[in-house]
């Protein structure tokens, strides 16, 4: 059976979400994703380095969805605190967040 595609991801965000997620910076950080009707398309809305999760929300729209993706401690969950190797290296979280107001 074939799988249903509802938006495909624009290929210069695919390449930046991958960057995003292997990062080595430790501050918050956050790339806002929104979705082009025209085209169908997932695509970059802002991004944000050094933002609170205060912050991010306020930078959230009231009337449209948005797909936030965060890095580091912005998302202050214990299951997602940095995680230490048995190599010594750390891994940050990275937490993708669907916000969809009413209306």
């Amino acid at each position: 059976s074939e799988s249903l595609v509802v938006c495909d991801v624009a290929e210069d965000l695919v390449e930046k979400l991958r960057k995003f997620r292997f990062r080595k910076e430790t501050n918050n950080a956050a790339i806002i994703m929104k979705i082009d009707k025209d085209k169908q398309l997932v695509v970059l809305d802002e991004e944000h380095e050094g933002i609170s999760p205060d912050e991010l929300k306020d930078e959230l729209p009231e009337r449209q969805p948005r797909y936030p993706s965060c890095a580091a401690g912005i998302c202050s969950y214990s299951l997602l605190e940095a995680y230490q190797h048995d190599d010594g290296r750390v891994s940050y979280p990275l937490c993708f967040i669907f916000s969809s107001p009413v209306g």
